[in-house]
């Protein structure tokens, strides 16, 4: 019976336009408490949304919403999770109102039309006192009843503009938020309905709900069509566009057997998926789980703030109230203005601004977190990763791709041979989902040694050292130097194994003998250089945790041009932890990890950062923020944004205090404006929106400075890979249709190629680059390894195409292409693609730079080898 219920349950989506800020909240639990069939639920005040899941056979969508609406809370249904905002224009009531209040001011002209304020007050007054009786009938005390209070008062008084320009001015201002709140929610909306909700059966062409499909249901998807549940391709081949999803800037190529994910496009071919889970647990479906729970969740300074607000409207009521008993009991002359002054401190009761101050930037910072790639799983940690000192990374999977290859793979007893010891290994290591294992696994199959996973017993791992398996009555461990003490043996013999070039290397033991040993190569991901010099910038610490040896670890630093502050190598997990409580002394600090021996060490730190769709569950399930792309320059981004938010925070508080004091200083100067009071309520609510809003728009990265500045040695395509414009020239920059041919060609080029900035193309192997002479290109900054050749053609001022190879043996600026037409010694045409002088037999010119890089020189030279031979 439970199946059968779990089965109707039904996440709907509410729009709940009443909501102004968490004084609301708790009138919102009491109605849904009250229902029937209401599961669970949760309001996220800044978008004005109420989530509940709901029993959809004992309660309907509309029994809910004419529920919130007896309290006037303006609900409405949101159709599959997209938002639709129906109040794009203000209501009649403001409109009337507004009109009526303009045509008031003609009074000064004909007296009689001071009555048309009364009537702008009829007019707008009803959704106020509307909302006022429905709050005292739940004996609560909002805004809207202090504004009717105010407007009676101010009538009494015979006030009769002032009264309907309080009327005019809280219905309008309450609209204009309305709006705001729209906007700030809508790129989060779309983010959390990503997937389609139908997909068509790849066998008969049906289309059905995706809730309906099981697993291994074989799908269809076209070109330009959504995928609508995490798969395999079983057939076909395509480009994905995975940005919302990873933020990954170019198109995937997905092949057979290849991962797809929901909500990723299908930009190009016709591919058909075997689904591999159910929608409400594909990647999509839990990002949008976690993304409404750490919108539910507060951070300390909000909680702070909402307890404060607790007690202070109570006070300024009460401070109110003796504003007007005081002077009345002392028989005061001016008792008008102290009424005045009464009503402006009553106003000023409601603390909406200030309370919205902390949650709305910490919706925005989250939203724009989400959409760039980085899931961060509550408010709390976005407010620690601002303060954040140390971030230590691990090496195999995070700062190296966790591509491995098999260099070398020697069985040391001359009883065992090479293709058995390999297929004992494989098959333990199937059972392993290591990248090592995976490198092992492939080797063994290259060599046409097939393992078979389920002939291993007792399969156990140890993190940090290696794993063990039992095959055709082997005791097989297979591990680092640690994996001695599991299999028996005290230490390890000392061999010869090649460990230059970074090289892991692994030992394979048959119970105490010590059997075979391999070593196995990595390579750093894209990017990492730059990130970790973007953290020093921001005053961070790096530091490298890794259980490989101390070579391999060395070999990484030496690639990234040794950025990282500390490195520690041949650590365990709890060596990990031990580390990280050390660097958690000095300040907050953040883990980044991949994999199952990071889990402890992400527990422990302040922050833990896991690589999400590539990382393992248990990291994910650890990890306080996600990273769903493997591009570990997200991480400077998130802590820059955290810091963003936090400043924000501050401003909006600043914001909200000072806009009540200047109005309160003002009341005690003698011009109690109630108007004024009322704008600055509803207007303070308005524009701690709109500079929250202010988070959702991408910040250049501080300096100006072209991220392809300075690269690493790993970083092999670099700033083309991550989608980023070249630098700055005087004549402009290439587009991004161009960097993506360069991305093409630098990934098939076999590291050949010259990342200029005009059109590219790709012939036999050999970049051809087409520059046009007569305009100038960008002064690019290459790295290109010695006596590397380029093949290129160059458009002179004539028109004629001809092509020259060149010799780049020094690193510098290339300038702009200038084909001058040199006539060689030997009758043949030498062009040279460089501002050129002629040196003794024309075989050397030399290139003159101009460049907007801070890190190169404003004219530098360098030297190098054009030549072309072309028959006249």
């Amino acid at each position: 019976m439970a199946t059968k219920n779990e089965k109707k349950m039904t996440k709907s989506y509410f729009d709940v336009l009443g909501i102004c800020c968490t004084s609301e909240v708790p009138l919102i639990e009491n109605i849904l408490n009250s229902l029937d069939g209401v599961k669970e639920y949760s309001v996220i005040v800044p978008s004005r949304t109420v989530i509940v899941v709901h029993d959809s056979l004992i309660i309907s969508q509309f029994n809910i919403v004419k529920a919130l609406n007896q309290a006037r809370l303006e609900a409405n249904v949101r159709v599959t999770g997209e938002t639709n905002f129906k109040n794009k224009w203000p209501s009649p009531f403001a409109v009337v109102s507004g009109v009526l209040l303009l045509l008031s001011f003609f009074k000064y002209v004909y007296s009689p039309f001071r009555w048309l304020a009364v009537a702008a007050v009829v007019a707008g007054i009803y959704p106020i006192l509307a909302k006022s009786v429905a709050s005292i009938a739940r004996a609560r005390i909002d805004i809207n009843i202090l504004v009717v209070i105010t407007v009676g008062a101010t009538l009494g008084m015979r006030d009769y503009t002032e009264a309907a320009a309080v009327v005019f001015l809280f219905t309008i201002a309450e609209w204009l938020q309305s709006r705001a709140s729209y906007k700030a929610s809508a790129v989060m909306q779309s983010l959390m309905s990503l997937a389609p909700q139908k997909a068509v059966i790849a066998e008969t062409g049906e289309e059905v709900e995706v809730d309906e499909l099981k697993i291994n249901t074989v799908i269809a998807v076209k070109a330009g069509e959504t995928i609508s549940i995490d798969g395999v391709v079983v057939d076909g081949n395509c480009e994905v566009d995975e940005k919302t999803l990873t933020g990954e800037a170019f198109p995937v190529p997905k092949l057979r057997d290849s991962t797809v994910w929901a909500g990723t496009i299908n930009l190009n071919g016709y591919i058909t998926v075997k689904t591999t889970a159910l929608a409400e647990d594909c990647v999509v479906a839990k990002m949008a789980k976690l993304v409404e729970e750490a919108q539910n969740s507060k951070t300390e300074t909000q909680r702070f703030i909402d307890e404060c607000s607790k007690y202070y409207t109570p006070a300024i009521i009460l401070i109110s109230l003796c504003f007007v008993v005081i002077p009345f009991a002392l028989k005061v002359h001016n008792m008008k203005h102290w009424l005045h002054l009464a009503l402006v401190v009553l106003v000023s009761a409601c603390p909406c601004g200030l309370i919205l101050s902390t949650p709305v930037a910490t919706f925005c910072a989250l939203t724009k977190a989400a959409t760039s790639g980085l899931l961060i799983k509550g408010a709390d940690y976005l407010e620690t990763l601002a303060k954040i000192k140390t971030v230590a990374f691990d090496k195999t999977g995070t700062i190296t791709r966790g591509e491995f290859i098999v260099m070398d793979f020697k069985s040391l007893s001359r009883d065992i041979s090479l293709h058995s010891l390999l297929y004992w290994v494989s098959s333990v290591e199937s059972k392993s989902s290591h990248p090592m294992a995976a490198a092992l696994v492939d080797y063994a199959k290259s060599i046409s040694v097939e393992p078979k996973p389920e002939a291993v017993e007792d399969y156990q791992n140890f993190p940090g050292e290696g794993i063990h398996g039992k095959i055709g009555g082997k005791e097989v461990y297979i591990g680092n130097k640690r994996i001695a003490s599991r299999a028996g043996c005290s230490s390890v013999p000392d061999i010869d194994v090649d460990t230059k070039g970074g090289k892991t290397v692994g030992y394979v033991y048959l119970g105490e003998t010590l059997a075979g040993v391999f070593n196995l190569s990595d390579a750093c991901r894209s990017g990492v250089a730059q990130a970790m010099k973007e953290l020093k910038s921001m005053g961070i610490k790096t530091a490298m945790l890794t259980g490989d040896n101390q070579a391999s670890a060395m070999h990484a630093q030496e690639q990234l041009g040794n950025v990282m502050d500390v490195v520690h190598a041949e650590l365990l997990p709890e060596g990990k932890s031990q580390i990280i409580k050390e660097f958690k002394r000095e300040g907050p600090t953040a883990m980044v990890g991949d994999g199952l021996n990071d889990a402890p060490a992400l527990a422990t730190a302040d922050i833990g950062i896991s690589m999400g769709v590539s990382g393992s569950a248990l990291a994910t399930e650890t990890g306080h923020i996600i990273l769903m792309s493997n591009d570990i320059r997200r991480i400077p981004q998130a802590i820059r944004l955290a810091r963003r938010g936090k400043r924000k925070v501050v401003e909006n508080v600043v914001l909200s205090i000072t806009m009540k004091g200047a109005i309160l200083a003002l009341a005690f100067a003698g011009h109690p404006l109630i108007w004024a009071a009322v704008l600055a309520d509803v207007g303070t609510c308005l524009l701690v929106i709109l500079n929250s809003m202010l988070l959702l728009r991408d910040v250049h990265v501080p300096g100006g400075k072209c991220h392809r500045a300075e690269k690493g040695a790993c970083d092999v395509v670099g700033d083309m890979e991550a989608g980023l414009l070249p630098k700055h020239c005087k004549s402009g920059c290439c587009g991004k249709k161009n960097q993506q041919e360069v991305m093409k060609l630098d990934k098939t080029s076999e590291g050949h190629g010259h990342s200029g900035c005009c059109d590219k193309k790709r012939e036999d192997k050999v970049m051809i680059v087409r520059k046009r002479c007569e305009s100038r290109c960008c002064g690019d900054k290459i790295q290109q390894r010695d006596q590397d050749e380029v093949k290129q053609s160059c458009h002179n001022k004539a028109g004629d195409t001809e092509e020259i190879r060149l010799d780049i043996s020094v690193k510098g600026c290339c300038s702009r292409p200038v084909a001058d037409p040199v006539v060689a010694s030997d009758g043949h045409r030498e062009s040279s693609c460089c501002e050129s002088s002629r040196k003794g037999n024309n075989e050397e010119a030399c290139c003159e730079v101009e460049t907007n890089e801070s890190n190169c020189s404003s004219r530098e030279k360098h030297h190098s080898h054009c030549h072309s031979h072309h028959h006249e």
